[in-house]
């Protein structure tokens, strides 16, 4: 689990490096894992030795990470998770990058790799989960009358971009899908049910969870929305905006055909614009988009109550925060 840098690598070339250099690899796999504590540790010696960064969560059900490092150093972990038999069947996604996209290594021990918290009526989505449909077979099924496609990501991914038609739940975490799907059962019976995400992981248990609901007609896009952009007969049609990501890229281009659009706009002056600001009032904090040119002019806020309460060095309460966070939230235009 933790092998030495292979002969002739170039891992600990920190400096100097040439464009692309870098690879940013995306996965997961649910698999049984004995002692998460002990696997954790092994794996933060593999990656420090490789120089990996990024965000890995280990469980008991398995692993669900997304790292950058030197291209000699991914391709020397993606040989060594396929070289262990527990984990030979996981996919990466790769996506070259001309540096490091996460400021450091995280590694966490969690209950859940992907957090829905249904307590005692957890399940595998190796033994539950939707039919996988090929990007493909994903297009053809988006055409269909009775499709519905369901979004499986949090409010300000979907905001940044989404399939066209998808239904967007307004929600800040995974964990209150459970609620959702309770306050939306009408809109979704006897549909077919297309549910997708970034890379795959949460359409694995969220398309196993509407099944376990009653939901008979359950399906989701194999790699996610990653894989779908890669494909080279789809190019990504049909989505639009861009997709969000986890590291210091935020948005990343899906859409490679001429039907490629943003979605997104200034806050302010509603000019085109794709790139995520947090409002500067502390006390808000929201995530919202505000041009370069309004920023400078007007400083980076929701609306001028942010502003005025910044000004006066108001505080809100935890509630009072998410009951303004709300407000925000109510006013996009989605």
């Amino acid at each position: 689990m933790s092998p030495s840098p292979p002969p002739g690598s170039t891992i600990d070339r920190r400096l100097g490096t040439h464009s692309d250099d870098f690879d940013i690899l995306l996965y997961y796999l649910y698999f049984d894992i004995e002692d998460p504590e002990l696997y954790a540790e092994q794996h933060r010696t593999l990656c420090e030795e490789l120089g990996l960064r990024g965000r890995i969560l280990i469980g008991r059900e398995g692993i669900n990470g997304t790292v950058s490092g030197l291209r000699d150093s991914t391709d020397a972990y993606q040989k060594a998770l396929r070289d262990d038999p527990r984990s030979a069947a996981i996919e990466f996604k790769i996506d070259p990058s001309p540096e490091h996209v996460f400021p450091k290594l995280s590694i966490k021990v969690r209950e859940e790799i992907v957090t829905l918290g249904l307590g005692e009526k957890d399940f595998s989505p190796n033994e539950t989960s939707g039919t996988r449909l090929s990007p493909t077979e994903w297009h053809a099924a988006m055409q269909e009358e009775d499709a519905v496609l369901i979004d499986g990501r949090n409010n300000y991914e979907s905001d940044l971009g989404r399939f066209e038609g998808a239904l967007c739940p307004d929600i800040d975490n995974f964990r209150d899908f459970p609620q959702w799907v309770e306050e939306n059962r009408e809109q979704l019976e006897g549909k077919k049910l297309l549910t997708y995400c970034t890379g795959g992981i949460r359409c694995e248990k969220l398309s196993g969870f509407l099944k376990n609901e009653g939901f008979d007609d359950v399906y989701q896009l194999e790699g996610g929305i990653v894989t779908y952009g890669k494909d080279e007969e789809v190019k990504g049609d049909g989505f639009d905006g861009l997709c969000y990501v986890f590291d210091k890229r935020v948005g990343v281009e899906i859409n490679h055909t001429p039907s490629r659009r943003l979605i997104t706009e200034c806050r302010s002056c509603g000019k085109e614009h794709s790139e995520y600001s947090n409002c500067a009032w502390k006390s808000c904090n929201a995530r919202i988009f505000v041009c370069d040119e309004c920023a400078a002019e007007s400083g980076i806020y929701c609306d001028d109550e942010c502003r005025r309460n910044d000004e006066a060095g108001v505080v809100l309460t935890k509630e009072e925060q998410l009951a303004r966070r709300a407000e925000v939230a109510a006013s996009r235009e989605r």
